[in-house]
């Protein structure tokens, strides 16, 4: 590989997971506030295909104002969970730009865009969907778990120059989820089938989960991963 990580501050702390064979392809998974990579580098593991690369990079650590100000890994600043709550768009383009570079980097080391899947829980796969969504890069697919769009209010304006606006998108949610509701994922999956093509959206939710994950929805992320990588 050439290229230096170190251009791109968050691959040079990620976690990533090797490929067991030549490396055709990337996954790009963004954990939820307050984790780290480690857990889903661990979860990626489980369902991992051996010819594809997995990065979890670690969000920076800054204040969050719905948790007190207090200082926990955070993509971008949260202020509440609910549609119409204010959204830090400073911190959520910034954090997009960022994820955007672990993507042009992949792409110099000889990884096309259309080989690399990007995908995350919580508050990463809100800022999956968005990076997605405002990226000129055309990716493979986008897996967005426990989630909902940043900024949804400006789309789909904000998309215009977007070249996935024909990426299949797989949106998972628990049914009984307390932080987002399932209804806010629903919300999204809807209006997510305004600024891509519908019938590239699957909406899957999973009774009795909660914020979490389960091994039921990681075989369909592991399904979906398989379908838009497939061996080449």
């Amino acid at each position: 590989m050439c290229g230096n990580n170190m251009s791109v501050p968050l691959l040079a702390e990620a976690v990533t997971v090797s490929g067991t064979e030549k490396e055709t392809a990337v996954v790009i998974f963004l954990h939820g506030l307050g984790d780290t990579g480690h857990g889903w580098a661990d979860s990626m593991t489980s369902i991992r295909l051996p010819y594809i690369k997995y990065i979890c990079p670690h969000a920076p650590r800054i204040p969050v104002t719905l948790n007190m100000k207090m200082t926990m890994p955070s993509w971008f600043d949260l202020m509440g969970l609910s549609p119409e709550s204010p959204e830090d768009e400073a911190g959520i383009k910034r954090a997009a730009e960022n994820i955007k570079a672990i993507i042009d980097h992949e792409v110099k080391n000889g990884i096309p865009s259309n080989r690399i899947l990007l995908g995350g829980f919580s508050q990463g796969g809100a800022l999956s969907l968005y990076t997605a969504l405002t990226s000129q890069q055309q990716l493979a697919g986008v897996v967005g778990l426990s989630c909902w769009l940043p900024l949804h209010k400006t789309f789909p304006q904000a998309a215009s120059g977007s070249g996935n606006k024909g990426t299949p998108i797989l949106q998972c949610h628990g049914e009984m989820d307390p932080m987002i509701p399932v209804q806010f994922g629903a919300m999204t999956a809807e209006k997510l089938k305004t600024i891509v093509s519908p019938g590239n959206i699957t909406f899957r939710t999973y009774p009795g989960l909660m914020h979490s994950s389960c091994p039921q929805e990681m075989s369909a992320v592991k399904e979906f991963i398989e379908k838009q990588l497939p061996r080449v």
